[in-house]
């Protein structure tokens, strides 16, 4: 075995590629390795004595849990913790360690690409376990409607009264409504029609209907990646997708209104259904609303799920079919004062 002098601490920390804060008492950062410096867009000086909430616009650790489970001897951990610095949230998971004179060890490993995957095979297991279900829906619904709809019909004709007509209307206005929902529930049945065309003729049309939409208390704006290759989609189908999704965020700023921005960019080297892409179209809608709440965030593209009283949950599920038909993919992050969809579809050279 090789002889010779071990490194010492500081160079290992500052070899890791995790993220190594030293925090004292009132979380203010005493020590910070290279990594935890990139993480935070702070120099090791500018960081020293700044408490650690002040650094980040949003950081999902519950402080509280940690105080508790550190004072009672336990280390902490929290497999996934989201943390925003300059506007770009980072999925991370952390464990901190007491250490004598009230002095913490945390340690922040990035779960980005981890929970991109997660998040693909939940989001693929909701479409299965959704579509199968509407599917067994539909079928007990519609049999039922069609043999109601029919009475209807044969009633309205043998009634001696024509003022009872009315009822008999609203027995079969109300049936056409119910199979409408269950054919929404199922999604477009027949596959589009692609073209190749820039994506931003359908952001721009999406922006005129929102626009005209929109309380004066929100403001829409657009932000376009003018290099952004032309790409094969489905116009209409891309142009329900962004429309359902910008929707969504206008009804979630309700009253308080806020911004909604339309924003195109190009990714590079992404995975979309299992193939490899070098150039990939990402399209945002990011509105600082409120935030998807986080008991919703799990399943919030299931049909019928809807944070909003009344609501229908049916746009983001028809947005995630869409999408899928095109090839591509949707993600979202989400916190408090902010909300970002991104589609994702792929071009092909």
């Amino acid at each position: 075995m090789a002889t010779g002098s071990l490194p010492d601490a500081g160079q290992i920390l500052n070899s890791l590629i995790n993220s190594i804060l030293l925090l004292d008492n009132d979380l203010a950062v005493h020590y910070a390795n290279p990594a935890a410096q990139q993480l935070l867009a702070q120099s090791s000086r500018k960081l020293f004595g700044t408490p650690l909430p002040e650094l980040m616009g949003y950081f999902s650790l519950n402080v509280e849990l940690m105080r508790e489970s550190l004072n009672a001897g336990q280390g902490f951990t929290d497999n996934e913790v989201t943390l925003v610095v300059d506007g770009r949230a980072h999925i991370l998971s952390l464990t901190v360690q007491r250490l004598p004179e009230d002095y913490f060890l945390m340690e922040l490993a990035p779960m980005d690409n981890q929970r991109r995957l997660s998040q693909e095979q939940i989001q693929h297991a909701q479409q299965v376990a959704a579509r199968d279900l509407v599917r067994g829906l539909a079928h007990e619904i519609k049999n039922p409607l069609g043999g109601l709809r029919g009475a209807a019909q044969l009633l309205a004709k043998a009634l001696p009264d024509p003022s009872l007509l009315e009822y008999t209307k609203v027995i079969i206005e109300q049936a056409d409504r119910l199979r409408n929902l269950v054919d929404r529930l199922l999604g477009p049945q027949q596959p589009g029609m692609h073209v190749t065309q820039s994506i931003h003729q359908v952001a721009e049309r999406v922006f005129q209907l929102v626009s005209l939409e929109k309380p004066d208390n929100v403001t829409l704006l657009r932000d376009y990646d003018p290099s952004l290759p032309e790409l094969a989609h489905d116009p209409d189908q891309m142009e329900q997708v962004l429309l359902n999704i910008t929707r969504n965020s206008l009804q979630a700023l309700g009253e308080d209104g806020g911004t909604i921005t339309i924003r195109t960019r190009t990714a590079f080297q992404l995975t979309l259904h299992g193939v490899r892409y070098r150039l990939v179209a990402r399209i945002d809608i990011e509105d600082d609303g409120p935030g998807v709440p986080a008991q919703l965030q799990d399943t919030l593209f299931y049909p019928m799920v809807s944070g909003r009283e009344g609501g229908t949950g049916l746009g983001l599920s028809i947005a995630r079919s869409l999408v899928d038909q095109n090839s591509g993919k949707i993600e979202f992050n989400s916190w408090p004062g902010h909300t970002e969809f991104s589609v994702y579809l792929p071009i092909r050279q």
